[in-house]
């Protein structure tokens, strides 16, 4: 009776597609509070994160009549069954340079993620996440986007963004600046982790214009930026939450808080050393784009205002960044893939081997390598670097990957190519094969 039941829920409602949902439909419906002790924790509750991410996108509608289309999407895992998950590893991505380039997906990209999918000739699908520095939007939101993309469905479940860990500081700080990003869409990422009072760079140059001389705002930031009273407000912390759009005004509006008193503006410290914490997403000094050579991100930014505040004061500023490669960020991203592999394939237990495939040396690559060295690590991570991105051909990355591959297809093939081997050097040795066998697939990753 209870299964009978269960199954007659099942039918009466089904799940939004991000193909065709938009924001209003992710946060329609039913309210999914996260506790903040839970988002991006290090002390073990963070499994319970992915599945939150997962119940957030979920969303009910009214029954399903008999003229409602209730099969799943072609693109979805779920549409092929004659394909069998493993268990033995899994795949974490980096976005911008591997996947997609100024907006649009590489070439290989849309097949690289059939073949995970369940479009290849070993007859399986392959777990994945996504791991991006890049955020300035809601998790959902990208998730949206990359499913557009790539032309298949993406799970909030699946997906870190490099201002996720902020979350966690919500509980910490009351009243932060939060800088960077398109509009207003900071302050509602901001706002939508928790953070209780949210200003912005506008909010302080629409109270006192000529805090920034050479910034004016349009009629659209004037709108959306609001009147208050900073002679009563006290910042206790800047997040740097996506790329800069204006580095001049951002940047005097930084250094005037950091040689504050205490985070109130106007004021000055006699030591320079009483001002807010600043913490950036991530820390990439350059990214890949739809421009032929790369281009400036948010680490320059950081270096830029260590050396403003240094020449300016003296002083040393310490700044925090999040993002890859911070080993927190893979730590979160291992127990994400866990609970992902868990819910939606059933399998309990870490993977063997997580392939990272990357663009960029001094994150994706650095921080891989350094995670799967460090006591962190319960599994096997290996790097691989493509070349559609930040690399440079016939440069000698800085932080050697254990495979350098054309795309991110290349990179699928050589992981299904490695691990194939593997199997069949576990059966020969068992003598569930011939040897010659296990010789032949070992070989034909060292041709490819």
């Amino acid at each position: 009776m209870a299964a009978a039941a269960q199954n007659a829920n099942a039918a009466r409602i089904r799940r939004l597609s991000s193909m065709d949902a938009n924001r209003q439909d992710l946060i329609g419906g039913p309210t999914v509070l996260v506790p903040p002790q839970q988002l991006m924790a290090l002390n073990g509750k963070g499994h319970d994160t992915a599945m939150t991410f997962e119940r957030a996108k979920m969303h009910l509608e009214e029954a399903v009549t008999s003229s409602e289309e209730t099969s799943p999407r072609s693109s979805s895992p779920c549409n092929l069954p004659q394909a069998t998950p493993t268990d033995r590893y899994a795949f974490a991505f980096d976005i911008d340079g591997v996947l997609i380039r100024g907006g649009k997906p590489i070439p290989a990209a849309v097949e690289a993620m059939k073949m995970l999918n369940g479009e290849n000739p070993y007859g399986i699908k392959v777990p994945y996440i996504f791991v991006t520095n890049g955020g300035g939007k809601t998790e959902e939101e990208r998730c949206i986007d990359l499913s557009k993309q790539l032309e298949l469905e993406v799970s909030p479940g699946q997906f870190i963004c490099g201002h996720t860990p902020m979350r966690e500081m919500a509980e910490r700080y009351h009243t932060v600046l939060v800088v960077g990003g398109e509009g207003e869409k900071c302050r509602e990422v901001a706002e939508g982790y928790g953070f209780k009072d949210v200003v912005t760079p506008g909010d302080i140059i629409k109270t006192k214009q000529d805090v920034t001389p050479f910034r004016k705002l349009t009629e659209q930031e004037w709108k959306n930026s609001r009147n208050r009273d900073f002679s009563k407000t006290k910042i206790e912390a800047i997040f740097v939450f996506a790329d800069s759009r204006d580095w001049a005004g951002d940047q005097q509006i930084i250094l005037d808080l950091l040689m504050s008193k205490d985070g109130q503006l106007g004021s000055r410290s006699e030591t320079f050393d009483e001002g807010p914490p600043v913490y950036f997403s991530h820390n990439d000094i350059v990214w890949s784009t739809s421009h032929e050579h790369v281009r400036i991100g948010m680490g320059a930014l950081r270096a830029s205002l260590e050396t403003l505040f240094k020449a300016v004061t003296g002083k040393e500023l310490k700044t925090t960044a999040f993002g890859k490669p911070q080993l927190g960020t893979f730590s979160f991203a291992t127990r994400l893939l866990q609970q992902w592999r868990k819910e939606v394939y059933g399998i309990d237990k870490p993977p063997k081997t997580v392939y990272f495939v990357g663009d960029t040396p001094e994150s994706d690559i650095k921080g891989t390598n350094e995670f799967n060295e460090s006591e962190m690590s319960d599994c096997n991570w290996h790097s691989i670097l493509v070349k559609t991105g930040v690399y440079q051909e016939g440069t000698i990355p800085r932080f050697p990957p254990k495979k350098t591959v054309e795309n991110v297809l290349e990179a699928i093939r050589y992981g299904m190519q490695r691990e194939f081997a593997e199997v069949m050097k576990e059966k020969a040795s068992n003598g569930e094969v011939d040897a010659e066998k296990a010789t032949e697939a070992e070989n034909a990753i060292e041709e490819d």
